[in-house]
């Protein structure tokens, strides 16, 4: 059995890794535990502009590349393996690694994030990045004065086609009912954006492109037509699961599966488990909100450990 750590992190996108510079400057000696995709869903995008701090822009692996550096410089210890169950039992919690591996600690905080949803498309993963993209927010600046396509008929779609038509000039939204799932207001102001055409009973065939996004193949699942909607973009907004199985059967989670915390602050139901980023945020999705959100979790456990008097 190894030795009590004081903080375990479970995650290591933007969430997680500024979780451990905060927690590492404040001599927790954290061990983050980097999971199936280190540095989360920024190591799928490429420039992100809308970063305080590069003002000129940085691709998205680089900038986690920075986020582990720093965190490292204090001490961090990164392992790059998955958590693949958790005891949350009395004060003291586990945690098992794939290899079984079992670490105890006085606080856990929890960064896993959550994953786009994809429609399994070939073409979609080929033009990844190239056009392809799950995030209206992130990478619409770059289709300014561009058509694009989004796919989604639920309030996270109608509210991206909604942003993306303030910076196009045709948004065509496949919607593959013959009505929105989005709440009535989101559905009015879909509805009335002049520039925002709907297909009704459409679904995607292909995403069309060598190099990049040129159009997107449709069909009708009602009448069997296919047809190309031209286009530089193709956004897909059909939702996103969060990681968080592994603590289900711990924590509360709302019926999408993002984990329930205490509002205000980074703490959960149980004493020394604390969340943040995409884990538990299924409103703004952004690197910076996670951020931020890591840097509560370190700070709600920095102030947990010394009441503790564990530090």
């Amino acid at each position: 059995m190894s030795d009590i750590h004081n903080c375990i992190i479970i995650g290591s996108g933007p969430a997680g890794y500024t979780a451990a510079i905060y927690a590492a400057r404040a001599n927790m000696k954290p061990i983050l535990f980097t999971g199936p995709e280190p540095g989360g869903q920024l190591t799928i995008t490429t420039e992100v502009e809308n970063y305080p701090g590069y003002p000129e822009g940085v691709q998205g692996p680089e900038m986690m590349e920075d986020f582990r550096k720093q965190a490292e410089r204090f001490e961090t210890v990164v392992k790059y393996e998955m958590i693949t169950k958790v005891d949350f039992t009395g004060p003291v919690h586990s945690v098992f690694t794939e290899s079984g591996e079992e670490l105890k600690a006085h606080s856990v905080i929890i960064s896993t994030g959550a994953s786009a949803k994809w429609l399994g498309l070939e073409s979609e993963q080929r033009l990844m990045n190239q056009g392809v993209s799950a995030c209206a927010v992130c990478d619409g600046f770059f289709f300014r004065g561009k058509e694009v396509v989004i796919v989604g008929g639920g309030d996270t779609a109608a509210e991206e086609a909604s942003y993306l038509a303030k910076l196009c000039p045709k948004v065509h939204m496949l919607v593959r009912r013959d009505e929105l799932r989005a709440s009535k207001i989101m559905q009015n102001r879909v509805e009335k954006t002049e520039n925002i055409e709907i297909y009704w009973n459409t679904e995607t065939v292909e995403v069309l492109g060598a190099e990049e996004v040129e159009g997107v193949k449709v069909k009708n699942n009602k009448t069997g037509e296919e047809s190309v909607i031209p286009a530089s973009g193709f956004f897909v907004a059909i939702g996103h699961k969060p990681n968080t199985d592994v603590f289900k059967d711990w924590l509360e989670t709302d019926d999408a599966g993002y984990l329930i915390g205490i509002p205000g602050t980074a703490k959960t139901s149980i004493k020394g488990v604390f969340v943040s980023g995409d884990a538990s945020d299924k409103v703004y999705r952004q690197a910076v909100t996670a951020a931020g959100t890591g840097c509560m979790a370190a700070l709600d456990a920095e102030r947990y450990l010394t009441e503790e008097e564990i530090i």
